[in-house]
């Protein structure tokens, strides 16, 4: 069994392992002076305001470049716009360059004088041709359908005559009708054979 130590000696061990323990913290940078506690915590503020003021310079270099964007895609946008309505504009352009043959044909005709229903026939037949040429030029097709069955996407019956040709036959053509590629402009106008006893 051991002897209880005096208080003077308590008193000195207890001092001595305080020394210790504040030169370990001393050692390890640990400090009760709250100087420099504030010291260590001014140093890290302006890490903070650094990161947050390079954080703020990319964000406007990002917003930068996405209003440079949006105007870039915004003149695009307006580009193409006119270019469609351009196209819608002067889409008939060669066209009309080729209807002014015609145009010129019809003029011609009207400041001849005197002359004879043989000579106004065969102009009207030239410039018919010339008209013709362009139509087919730009993909015009006539539908003309004498004989023909009955087609309701290219004709359209105006009458059901008796005929003896078989039923749903177009005995008629009252107008021709025309188709742009494979797309009808105007159907022709017919007369169909109806079926007989009917």
């Amino acid at each position: 069994m051991q002897k209880p130590e005096n208080p003077q000696q308590q008193s000195a061990n207890q001092t001595i392992d305080n020394e210790a323990v504040q030169s370990d913290a001393k050692a390890a940078g640990i400090s009760n002076d709250s100087t420099i506690q504030t010291h260590i915590e001014s140093d890290s503020h302006p890490n903070l305001e650094h990161l947050l003021k390079e954080a703020e310079i990319r964000a406007a270099e990002h917003h930068d470049a996405w209003m440079r964007a949006k105007a870039e895609a915004d003149n695009i946008r307006k580009r193409a716009q006119l270019d469609v309505a351009n196209a819608h504009k002067f889409a008939i352009e060669n066209f009309s360059t080729a209807l002014l043959t015609v145009m010129d044909s019809l003029d011609a005709a009207l400041m001849v004088e005197n002359a004879s229903l043989e000579n106004y026939k065969s102009g009207v037949e030239l410039t018919q041709k010339q008209l013709i040429g362009a139509f087919e030029k730009f993909g015009i097709t006539i539908i003309d359908p004498k004989g023909d069955k009955f087609d309701p996407h290219q004709h359209q019956a105006m009458c059901m005559v008796d005929s003896d040709l078989a039923p749903n036959t177009v005995v008629q053509v009252m107008q021709k009708g025309y188709k742009l590629h494979d797309r009808i402009i105007r159907p022709a106008l017919v007369s169909v054979s109806k079926a007989q006893g009917t």
